[in-house]
Protein backbone atom coordinates (compact mmCIF):
# COMPACT_ATOMS: atom_id res chain seq x y z
CA UNK A 1 0.00 0.00 0.00
CA UNK A 2 0.82 3.95 -0.63
CA UNK A 3 2.35 5.51 2.30
CA UNK A 4 -0.18 8.09 3.43
CA UNK A 5 0.83 11.79 2.97
CA UNK A 6 -1.73 13.70 4.47
CA UNK A 7 -5.38 12.96 5.68
CA UNK A 8 -8.03 16.05 6.30
CA UNK A 9 -11.82 16.26 6.25
CA UNK A 10 -14.02 18.88 4.36
CA UNK A 11 -17.48 18.37 6.44
CA UNK A 12 -18.42 14.91 5.97
CA UNK A 13 -16.27 14.18 3.28
CA UNK A 14 -12.49 12.22 4.11
CA UNK A 15 -9.78 12.93 1.61
CA UNK A 16 -6.84 10.66 2.21
CA UNK A 17 -3.65 11.86 -0.11
CA UNK A 18 -1.26 9.10 -0.92
CA UNK A 19 1.94 8.64 -3.14
CA UNK A 20 1.53 6.60 -5.95
CA UNK A 21 4.55 5.10 -7.93
CA UNK A 22 5.17 8.30 -9.98
CA UNK A 23 7.23 10.39 -7.74
CA UNK A 24 5.65 13.23 -9.98
CA UNK A 25 2.19 12.99 -8.67
CA UNK A 26 -0.31 11.85 -5.92
CA UNK A 27 -3.43 9.86 -5.23
CA UNK A 28 -6.32 11.44 -3.54
CA UNK A 29 -9.32 9.11 -2.20
CA UNK A 30 -11.91 11.17 -1.07
CA UNK A 31 -15.59 9.49 1.09
CA UNK A 32 -18.00 10.19 2.78
CA UNK A 33 -19.54 6.87 3.62
CA UNK A 34 -22.01 6.68 0.95
CA UNK A 35 -19.85 7.68 -2.12
CA UNK A 36 -15.87 7.51 -2.99
CA UNK A 37 -14.37 9.08 -5.51
CA UNK A 38 -10.52 8.43 -6.14
CA UNK A 39 -7.82 10.62 -8.76
CA UNK A 40 -4.50 11.17 -9.11
CA UNK A 41 -2.95 14.65 -9.21
CA UNK A 42 0.47 15.98 -10.21
CA UNK A 43 2.43 16.95 -6.52
CA UNK A 44 3.08 20.71 -8.50
CA UNK A 45 -1.16 20.34 -8.78
CA UNK A 46 -1.64 19.44 -4.92
CA UNK A 47 0.33 21.63 -3.42
CA UNK A 48 -0.34 24.93 -5.48
CA UNK A 49 -4.18 24.96 -5.59
CA UNK A 50 -5.87 22.79 -2.60
CA UNK A 51 -7.95 24.81 -2.35
CA UNK A 52 -9.73 24.61 -6.07
CA UNK A 53 -9.53 21.39 -5.62
CA UNK A 54 -11.53 21.02 -2.18
CA UNK A 55 -13.55 23.19 -3.72
CA UNK A 56 -14.03 20.49 -6.69
CA UNK A 57 -14.15 17.67 -4.30
CA UNK A 58 -17.07 19.57 -2.42
CA UNK A 59 -18.88 20.49 -5.44
CA UNK A 60 -19.02 16.66 -7.37
CA UNK A 61 -20.06 15.22 -3.39
CA UNK A 62 -22.79 17.36 -3.49
CA UNK A 63 -24.07 17.21 -7.04
CA UNK A 64 -23.53 12.97 -6.12
CA UNK A 65 -25.74 13.01 -2.78
CA UNK A 66 -28.47 15.28 -5.54
CA UNK A 67 -28.83 12.92 -9.03
CA UNK A 68 -31.14 15.89 -10.69
CA UNK A 69 -27.65 18.48 -10.15
CA UNK A 70 -25.33 17.02 -12.76
CA UNK A 71 -22.67 19.23 -11.14
CA UNK A 72 -19.95 21.86 -12.75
Amino acid sequence: MSREIESYKLGDIRVVVSETDNPQRVNIHCSDGEFQHEFTARVYEYENYRRLMNQRIVERFEAAGNPGNPGT
